[in-house]
């Protein structure tokens, strides 16, 4: 669903360009420093793309799932960390504000994560609590008109910038399953929250995560998100299944650069008197790359077409993520392969976003998890 194809077009070339031009030539000092130069974030704030799925009366763009998921593709042929500054105001970190919101929520916190003048954050994983709602341990008790919040997160995406959190946290202490977890809009600055130290990780360098600690955190009645306890994790999984096709997307978007890279060194690397782009078996890791690209993103489409007719696509989502973020990692497996010793380096690009796209089949549902959501799924069908 594309509203005003002229438009998106001028942005998504805007996007375009501004990867080619300004992203990819900064990736290495990205990584380099562990951190998105400033003025960097300052063209993305210009852009719009920190307000890209914002609807347009809160000041964002209004994208549908289908402009969104390749503008994705488009910004993540540069290093996927450049996207991942902007991903939880455009996705986790904004959404269940988008999605169950009350109007008056809407408007103290939307048009001002739709700028970038604040950065929102997602903040469900607890460090004995992931995939399993169930174990989650974070308590908010209600006292009067406020919710006293205690308890720690784990590997919080973009903590260390967050100005605000969306908490999953337990209203129903009796309660041992997803149905007493309820959802909160928490304010960095309130007293008794704090972040910890940036995470020392594999790769994503430039993109932060870190602890969220609630130590008796007094959250206004009003900040819980829909108004009812017990809706946080039915709230977790709306946002959770556009999370997962747009990351979808970010694999795709990754996995298409990476082809390019092997493509291009491919065609210049010479062995016994040719490119080695002329031997067979480099050309067969270069086919399967290319069609195992040409299926994720036929699959993200599709299933964004799909919910932009208003379809369920729990099912859909899970699938793209499941096989994008396998696929993207035997793509950089076989850029690898293909640079032979210079894809061991770190001066490569492709050593780098090799550790980079690792993390997509961990964050968002394990690929595991996506399994078994899918099984459920066809099963009960």
């Amino acid at each position: 669903m594309i509203r005003d194809p002229e438009f998106f077009n001028i942005l998504l070339d805007t996007v375009s360009r501004f990867v080619r031009e300004t992203l990819i030539p900064r990736e290495t000092e990205v990584t380099d420093t562990d951190e998105i130069p400033a003025d960097i974030v300052a063209q993305m704030r210009q852009i719009g793309l920190f307000g890209l799925t914002i609807p347009e009366e809160y000041g964002g763009l209004g994208f549908t799932t289908e402009e969104e998921v390749l503008c994705s593709m488009a910004l993540c042929y540069a290093s996927p960390v450049f996207r991942s500054r902007i991903g939880t105001n455009t996705g986790i970190g904004a959404q269940g504000i988008v999605i169950d919101g009350f109007p008056e929520q809407k408007k103290k916190y939307l048009p001002r994560l739709a700028t970038g003048e604040i950065t929102g954050s997602f903040a469900l994983t607890e460090p004995e609590s992931g995939s399993d709602a169930g174990s989650l341990r974070t308590t908010a008790k209600k006292e009067g008109d406020h919710y006293i919040l205690n308890g720690s997160k784990r590997y919080i995406t973009n903590a260390p910038e967050a100005s605000v959190f969306t908490v999953m946290a337990r209203t129903d202490l009796k309660s041992k399953d997803a149905k007493g977890v309820s959802a909160f809009i928490v304010d960095r600055d309130t007293p008794g929250l704090s972040v910890g130290p940036y995470d020392k990780k594999m790769g994503q360098r430039g993109s932060h995560t870190a602890d969220v600690i609630f130590d008796n955190v007094k959250v206004p009645a009003a900040n819980l998100i829909g108004g009812q306890e017990g809706m946080g994790f039915k709230t977790a999984m709306k946002v959770l299944d556009k999370a997962r096709l747009n990351i979808a997307a970010v694999c795709v978007g990754a996995a298409e650069r990476l082809l390019d890279e092997a493509l291009n060194y491919a065609k210049e690397r010479q062995q016994f008197g040719k490119p080695i782009a002329e031997f067979q078996l480099i050309q067969a890791m270069l086919a399967d790359s290319k069609s195992e690209v040409y299926a994720g993103r036929s699959m993200v489409l599709e299933a964004a077409r799909k919910k932009d007719t208003g379809v369920n696509i729990t099912l859909e989502a899970s699938c793209a993520k499941l096989f994008c973020a396998e696929m993207v990692g035997r793509v950089a497996d076989r850029a690898v392969q293909i640079h032979g010793g210079a894809g061991y380096m770190q001066a490569s690009a492709v050593e780098r976003l090799y550790r980079d796209v690792r993390l997509f089949r961990l964050f968002e549902g394990t690929s595991q998890i996506q399994q078994l959501v899918i099984a459920k799924h066809i099963l009960k069908s």
